[in-house]
């Protein structure tokens, strides 16, 4: 994610704020106020820009996520074209790299947003839980279809992309849980292989 809301404006700039404080201190430690001042917003906007209270600004904020994590598949893939011909082992390095580069610079305090939000909300609000499964959606389904772009079968591409997305979320609790990138380097590793042969001809 990126570290910065500057050039949001205020509603923005509270979901932004709200996916990245989830994702540092989970959902049940981010409260509304926190919010607010991280987004440099008044407190009563809060009221006005989500009427449904702190159930509603996670929802949004979970879906803020789900669709970043999908559009960084295509600046995956334009940063992978100028260097050579996109892989499905390449693709996957680069969504774990974002991470890798990420503990390496700033240490491992941080994880996904969406998976915060299910693992602390999955089994008693339903309306978190149902954004959380959208989100996942929304970041499967640019991975499956540059897959498929990459000559992986279509019906394989949604199993393959799930496989990547789960093994990276395993890989960043493993890695905040150690304090070390040597569960994100091991499934870049042992995936390629299977991931690349997924496209190869026959």
């Amino acid at each position: 994610m990126p570290g910065s809301s500057s050039e949001r404006g205020p509603r923005e700039r509270m979901v932004f704020s709200a996916a990245h404080l989830i994702r540092r201190d989970g959902v049940a430690a981010t409260g509304m106020r926190e919010v607010a001042e991280h987004a440099g917003a008044p407190r009563g906007s809060l009221q006005h820009y989500f009427p449904g209270g702190k159930r509603q600004l996670v929802g949004e904020a979970v879906d803020w996520a789900g669709r970043y994590a999908g559009n960084r598949v295509a600046r995956f893939l334009a940063e992978l074209s100028r260097t050579g011909t996109p892989t499905p082992s390449g693709l996957f390095a680069a969504m774990v790299r974002q991470w890798t580069e990420e503990y390496e610079a700033g240490g491992y305090g941080t994880g996904c947003p969406v998976a915060a939000a299910t693992t602390e909300c999955a089994a008693t609000d339903a309306d978190t839980r149902r954004a959380a499964a959208t989100a996942f959606a929304t970041w499967t389904a640019p991975v499956a279809a540059a897959l498929t772009d990459m000559g992986v079968p279509a019906t394989r591409a949604a199993s393959l992309a799930t496989l990547m997305i789960s093994a990276l979320e395993g890989a960043i609790l493993i890695a905040r849980v150690e304090q070390d990138s040597r569960a994100l380097t091991t499934v870049v590793a042992e995936l390629a292989p299977l991931l690349d042969g997924a496209a190869a001809p026959g």
